[in-house]
């Protein structure tokens, strides 16, 4: 049996662009990515180990995937609206719409896994609390240019698989699964290296609270999954036709 992805059309696209039920979803996405995926490394990173938070974080997406990509696209990553942007899928409106729904909602996330692991005794929070780093917050003190490196690359296999496996904003059908296979195969390489970002949204709202260094390293978190993602997109036009692309003089921008 054959099983296709249904594509939108330009005037579903943008009555679905056009609702505040889009931006909502992107940031509960986000909250709750970030509460159980960064949670996995807070609350149960002794019992499940490298794997484990991995699973959770592929896991978790893919869930979510199928509970509000039709609305979305569930990207709950700037990174990912951004390879759409540069795609020609999204209008830039709508992705600072969503970007910030995303840092908002990264935010709260943390706020709510901060204020769990608090009631937990002896558990520390400051300094690290799932953040991201490099140097000597690296579990393997990777440098500098290595951690970017290594977040350029992690990011381009994730949006790049996206691109490759939709065709508008929605995800649909089975396009969720290897979507959620690919954020769970860039934790697995990348949790040694970074604690693995490939998601500014992720990044941010653990340095909140975590403080220190954490939010003095965060820039490359910030920086390299977004060099990522136009590389990804660049690519993507190179490997794959382009049918549904909107030329950019005709998006909006205001």
């Amino acid at each position: 049996m054959q099983v296709k992805s249904l594509q939108a059309s330009p005037e579903q696209l943008r009555d679905l662009e056009d609702k505040p039920q889009p931006i909502a979803a992107e940031f509960l996405g986000t909250l709750l990515l970030v509460f159980f995926g960064v949670g996995a490394a807070v609350l149960a990173a002794e019992y499940v180990g490298t794997l484990g938070i991995a699973l959770s974080f592929g896991f978790v997406l893919l869930a979510l995937v199928y509970a509000i990509g039709p609305i979305s696209g569930s990207h709950v990553n700037p990174a990912v609206t951004f390879g759409m942007f540069l795609a020609g899928r999204l209008d830039l409106d709508v992705a600072i719409k969503y970007w910030v729904a995303q840092l908002v909602g990264g935010i709260a996330g943390a706020a709510l896994l901060f204020l769990v692991a608090k009631q937990v005794p002896g558990l520390e929070t400051s300094g690290s609390f799932g953040s991201n780093g490099f140097g000597d917050r690296s579990a393997v003190h990777i440098n500098t240019g290595g951690a970017f490196v290594a977040e350029i690359i992690l990011t381009f296999l994730l949006v790049y698989t996206w691109l490759a496996v939709t065709h508008r904003v929605a995800v649909v059908g089975f396009d969720g699964l290897p979507i959620g296979i690919a954020l769970a195969v860039v934790h697995l390489v990348g949790i040694p290296l970074t604690g693995t970002s490939v998601n500014p949204a992720r990044s941010l709202g653990p340095a909140v609270f975590a403080g220190g260094a954490a939010l003095t390293q965060l820039w490359l978190f910030i920086v390299a999954p977004l060099v990522g993602a136009a590389a990804a997109a660049y690519v993507h036009v190179l490997t794959h036709p382009q049918p549904n692309r909107r030329p950019r003089r005709e998006m909006k921008v205001g």
